[in-house]
């Protein structure tokens, strides 16, 4: 048990630390798709954050895994945000090297994250506490896939249109 508190502890740190580069880097960037994707990410790794609160702080009240914390998190919404504010901004428009090092900084430990809570899902027995790592696991992977999709847009915005709108060079 000490040892899933502890790794609680740390994927508490975590959720805030993540928390708080996403803040920073939707406060400092001028593209407006990184502005939408940072703000939307910041607001899940919050929730998060309080979900995983009110678990450790019940956890080490009761000794076990709780029956009374609401153990949902809100399903992600980031996939959409690229999508939403990438049909408002221009087609030409990248990303500066600092969002891009942003982005690939947050690819990076969104891809741990997922790791981590994969790790944990696997080390335990307990259904609603491996569906509860589960669930988190694999929003941390669709932060990831929508981050590596944002890098993409960033770096080669006519592309990534053109393989999103879905035309061919047929003329269909």
């Amino acid at each position: 048990m000490n040892k899933r508190l502890d790794a609680l502890k740390v994927a508490l740190n975590n959720e805030m630390k993540e928390h708080a580069f996403y803040l920073k880097n939707a406060e400092r960037t001028k593209n407006a798709v990184g502005k939408a994707m940072f703000q939307q990410i910041a607001g899940e790794e919050l929730e998060h954050h309080e979900r995983l609160k009110q678990l450790h702080e019940n956890w080490e009240k009761e000794k076990k895994w709780p029956e009374t914390v609401p153990l949902k998190v809100k399903d992600t919404t980031v996939k959409n945000v690229l999508r939403d504010a990438a049909k408002k901004a221009p087609k030409g428009a990248k990303g500066d090297a600092d969002d891009l090092k942003a982005i690939r900084v947050a690819i990076e430990f969104e891809g741990k994250g997922a790791e981590y809570y994969a790790n944990l899902r696997d080390q335990v027995s307990d259904p609603k506490e491996k569906a509860f790592f589960n669930l988190l696991a694999n929003i941390e992977h669709e932060h990831y896939v929508s981050l590596k999709d944002t890098e993409e847009f960033m770096t080669d915005p006519v592309s990534w249109f053109r393989k999103k709108e879905g035309g061919g060079l047929d003329g269909a």
